[in-house]
């Protein structure tokens, strides 16, 4: 009896160690270990965020010099790429026979008004001896005619003295602005026509104008920028392409009228100070323009960020150490690190390594690291 208790008394401990591994077993399916990840706290970076832009140089002023008339290039006073002043001569055409017309021109002048003071005096007197009936009055009319006559003659010597005069003006050709010449396209002894050919360049120096493009998403932010009276130091900058950066820095003076049809982009112009002539006509550079990124912004690693369909998230840690996906709007890439415009504040925790293995709601058991920025 005593063996059949024992036996008994096996069987019910056996049961209920076995009772006890299921319930375990069934505890642990309930509740699955925390994830183990890598965590970081979010922080705030004074960072300034640049968008670049390719640019193209042009001149504020810029001018083709060709002759207005025909001759020969008798004279050319300056040298290639020389800095010009306002009304320096530039080149001469052989005036020789422009300054011949102009005499010629104040002869028949000359002529004309002394006609003219004749005929004036005859018809004066014609109608001092009309009133006595000492004259015909038919003549007294030819008189008249011939006044209107003298008076439109004088009109056009005058006129053809002017047209003289300008011609001999356009035989030396001037700097109509203070700049720089550019290459000279003929040689001394040309022969050169109204319009033909081409004599020089001229451009000015500085100020110079730095032209780019914007997509028409962006005309609000550049708007702001272009009525702003807060705006950042430095808004605008110029980069070449050896990396180095101009000292000055620009002004937005134009929004261009309209976006254009093809392109969806609508140009503006910067203007900028250009003392030492570093900024030369034609230059491609790039528009460095600080973006809205500027300040104590919140930067996050970029490791960090995941992308679904077009969306940015990252996971952020609770008290209770649970994740949930938050939606991000991101800015700009500032090297391995990303600035975030909406969706995180400083102290909150983000995983930072083991985003793979998360799903929302998880349980993770977080190793913080240092700062990562």
């Amino acid at each position: 009896m005593r063996t059949q208790a024992t036996i008994l008394t096996l069987a019910v401990m056996l049961f209920g160690i076995s009772s006890c591994s299921k319930s375990e077993a069934t505890v642990q399916q309930q509740a699955p270990a925390a994830v183990p990840v890598k965590a970081i706290t979010v922080e705030s970076k004074q960072v300034t965020a640049i968008d670049e832009y390719p640019a193209t140089l042009v001149p504020k002023n810029e001018v083709e010099l060709r002759p207005q008339i025909s001759g020969t290039i008798t004279n050319i006073f300056i040298q290639d790429g020389q800095t010009v002043k306002k009304g320096q001569k530039l080149y001469e055409i052989d005036r020789s026979k422009y300054v011949a017309a102009k005499q010629q021109a104040e002869a028949a002048v000359a002529i004309a008004e002394s006609n003219l003071s004749r005929i004036t005096k005859d018809v004066e007197r014609y109608e001092r001896l009309i009133e006595k009936d000492a004259i015909a009055k038919q003549q007294v009319d030819y008189a008249k005619a011939d006044l209107l006559t003298a008076q439109s003659q004088l009109t056009a010597a005058k006129a053809q003295l002017e047209s003289s005069k300008t011609d001999l003006s356009y035989t030396v050709v001037t700097a109509p602005f203070d700049g720089t010449i550019g290459i000279s396209q003929v040689r001394l002894g040309a022969q050169v026509s109204p319009g033909q050919p081409l004599l020089n360049t001229l451009s000015s120096d500085n100020p110079i104008l730095v032209n780019f493009s914007i997509s028409e998403r962006e005309i609000p932010r550049f708007n702001r920028l272009m009525k702003g009276k807060d705006n950042p130091d430095s808004l605008f900058t110029i980069s070449f392409h050896d990396g180095s950066i101009y000292p000055f820095t620009g002004e937005l003076v134009t929004i261009d009228r309209a976006v254009g049809r093809q392109t969806g982009t609508i140009s503006l112009r910067v203007k900028f100070d250009n003392p030492n002539r570093d900024l030369i006509s034609g230059m491609t550079v790039s528009m460095r323009v600080i973006n809205q990124d500027y300040g104590q912004q919140v930067i996050i690693p970029y490791k960090a960020v995941t992308e679904q369909m077009g969306e940015y998230f990252v996971y952020v840690i609770d008290n209770e150490n649970t994740v949930g996906q938050r939606k991000l709007e991101l800015g700009s890439l500032l090297g391995a690190n990303i600035a975030v415009r909406s969706g995180l504040k400083p102290g909150e925790k983000i995983v930072f390594e083991g985003i793979q293995k998360l799903r929302q709601g998880a349980k993770v058991a977080p190793e913080m690291l240092p700062s990562q920025l």
